[in-house]
């Protein structure tokens, strides 16, 4: 069993809580912008520490006025906006407790998380949250009070009569122990359970783990967030992006993300694989519309050469005078796009894969890995700048020990974990093994201490002949092909390994009529046309010559149909409902051991 532990670089204070770290950076820095809004016009106007501030005991009055008692849940449905982060400090400040709905759940979904949290009230953006709300309300006795985003407005106004001496006790009373806010888990495996994570969670590892990436979080950096607020992932930053002095924009429509790139210019971003994927896949497509398919894949090639030369220590001459007229030429355009600034960029949720971190990092944008779950508040680790390793997510953060188990399994214990379950504590006592958690991921420790994750415990699929096969080994490189939305690995208890395969929607059109094909084709017609058919058989044997003939993907199944977090496919942050799909598509699944594989090549498409 290997083992890491990290020290701390911050002594814990038991008495502080999570609004400490905004009163501190105001106390550093009360002229320093922390957020900065879109405007009407395109731009973008400042918000300072002190006007955050401002704003926030302001609305944290309108919520004491309101009847918030401290220890009060109040859940919140919004997307990504400056609103979000200002509705989670002003909570604190009321002594509350914020419940996370993500913006996407259903009316049943939205029953669970504010009937098993006792929330008292919500607030929600849109008249269709609300919709999704009231069709489910009269079964929330609890639920005594229902406030909008754009409202807050007027729940400030109520405020007015509420003492600074007032917010000032309720926002002291939590201590490093106390609940600081409910997250429930996406529920790939059954119904979600809220994760309870306390002031500590969020203040020892946001003063922790601004020491251990200084390059990264300092006065001055900023970062356009697009994922939900909802997700720790999201959320951490957030918060980590206060007590560092980062500031924060926001842009929840992906379709504007460019635009907003450029004139925010961020200098790091948060993102998950697939948004490097999609920027990367889109510029090989223009390229190719453009007539310039093969520069731009010519220019990727000297480009992951150049950072795999730069890892080993030496670059030839020949190589860096390819490099700098690719650079000109291409990668030039590609950082331009995404604003010009972005040096670093926090990428989680699945690994990204070496060929694209190589890719960037040659680009300019070095992509540090990091790998957590809710119940870590995120981060167990990340890749340090100062000691890049691509591939791998890195060591454990100050405050946090990693160890892997005799069976492969990642367990962790530190300042990011979670205090178990809330109301459930049978769930609570199976995810432990006496102090340390039990993540359900597979991995291993490099002798620096550096952690790769090699797979999901559960999702380890045994085959007929006993083979163990991690489905992420194969399923992570295909879906880098432009065409190819999702990848589901099965075969467990089969003879042999196939595959269920989504085209993605939107670059679809776009590489059919680089092809030479009908962009309008429908996913359907799609699904059986033969440069398709031969194009993702391509990517299928790609990924086969990384694994042996015991674990390659001999059958694979075009399904006409896209899979979404709409379609109860996809968890909020994207990751795929494997028992979901595979119950869902079992047809599919079976037609395609109906007949043995053929013997010769390594897979047939049905």
């Amino acid at each position: 069993m290997k083992q890491i532990d990290a020290p701390a670089l911050v002594e814990a204070d038991p008495n502080a809580n999570a609004t400490d770290l905004l009163i501190d950076r105001v106390t550093e820095t009360p002229d320093l912008a922390l957020f900065a809004r879109p405007t009407a016009a395109g731009g973008w106007t400042d918000v300072t520490a002190i006007e955050f501030l401002t704003q926030v005991r302001a609305l944290a009055k309108g919520f004491v006025a309101a009847g918030i008692e401290p220890g009060d849940k109040i859940g919140l449905m919004c997307k990504t906006r400056y609103e979000w982060t200002l509705i989670d400090f002003a909570a604190w400040f009321a002594g509350a407790v914020l419940v996370p709905v993500y913006e996407t759940a259903s009316p049943s979904q939205v029953q669970w998380n504010l009937e098993d949290s006792g929330a008292i009230a919500i607030i929600t953006e849109t008249p269709d949250h609300f919709a999704r709300f009231d069709e489910v309300r009269a079964d929330l006795p609890l639920v005594r009070s229902s406030w909008t985003v754009d409202g807050l407005d007027r729940l400030v106004a109520s405020g007015t009569g509420v003492s600074d001496e007032e917010i000032e006790s309720r926002r002291t009373l939590a201590k490093e122990s106390d609940v600081a806010t409910l997250i429930y888990t996406s529920g790939t495996m059954g119904r979600p359970k809220g994760c309870v994570l306390t002031h500590s969670n969020f203040v020892e590892l946001a003063r922790n783990a601004t020491l251990s990436i200084p390059e990264v979080i300092h006065p001055g950096s900023s970062t356009l967030l697009f994922i939900t607020t909802a997700h720790i992932f999201a959320r951490f930053i957030a918060i980590l992006s206060v007590h560092g002095g980062v500031k924060v924009g926001h842009q929840a429509d992906t379709s504007r993300l460019l635009e907003s790139m450029a004139s925010f210019k961020p200098t790091f971003l948060l993102a998950v694989p697939r948004v490097f994927e999609k920027v990367y896949n889109s510029s090989e497509q223009k390229a190719e519309g453009g007539g310039k398919g093969k520069i731009f894949r010519r220019a990727a090639e000297v480009a992951i050469a150049h950072s795999k030369a730069l890892d080993e220590g030496t670059v030839p001459l020949a190589l860096k005078l390819q490099f700098a007229l690719f650079d000109r030429l291409v990668l030039s355009k590609i950082r331009a796009a995404l604003g010009g600034r972005v040096v670093y960029a926090v990428s989680g949720s699945a690994p990204l894969g070496l060929r694209l971190g190589h890719f960037y990092r040659s680009l300019g944008l070095t992509i540090l890995e990091g790998y957590g779950l809710t119940e870590t508040t995120a981060p167990v680790s990340v890749n340090v700048p100062s000691n890049f390793k691509i591939g791998k997510v890195g060591p454990p953060l100050p405050g946090v020990s990693v160890r892997i188990a005799a069976d492969g399994e990642i367990q962790t214990k530190g300042v990011n974990l979670f205090a178990g379950y809330w109301n459930n504590e049978k769930a609570t006592a199976e995810a432990f093994d006496g102090e340390w958690f039990r993540t359900g991921d597979l991995g291993e420790l490099d002798d620096d201490g550096y952690l790769t994750i090699t797979g999901r415990k559960k999702e380890i699929i045994v085959t007929a002949a006993g083979k163990n096969v991690a489905p992420a080994v194969l399923e992570d490189p295909i879906r880098a092909n432009p065409i190819i939305g999702q990848v589901i690995v099965v075969g467990d208890q089969k003879p042999f390994i196939s595959a269920l395969i989504t085209l993605d929607p939107e670059m679809l059109p776009v590489w059919l009529n680089n092809n030479g094909e009908t962009a309008s084709l429908s996913l359907t017609e799609a699904a059986t046309h033969p440069k398709v058919i031969a194009e993702i058989q391509r990517a299928v044997d790609a990924a086969n010559s990384l694994v042996s003939r015991a674990e390659s993907i001999r059958k694979f199944q075009i399904l006409p149909v896209e899979l979404t977090e709409a379609s109860g496919h996809l968890t909020p942050k994207l990751s795929i409902k494997r028992n979901v799909i595979v119950a869902d598509f079992a047809d599919a699944i079976t037609a395609m051991y109906a007949v043995a594989p053929e013997t010769h090549g390594q897979s047939l498409v049905h």
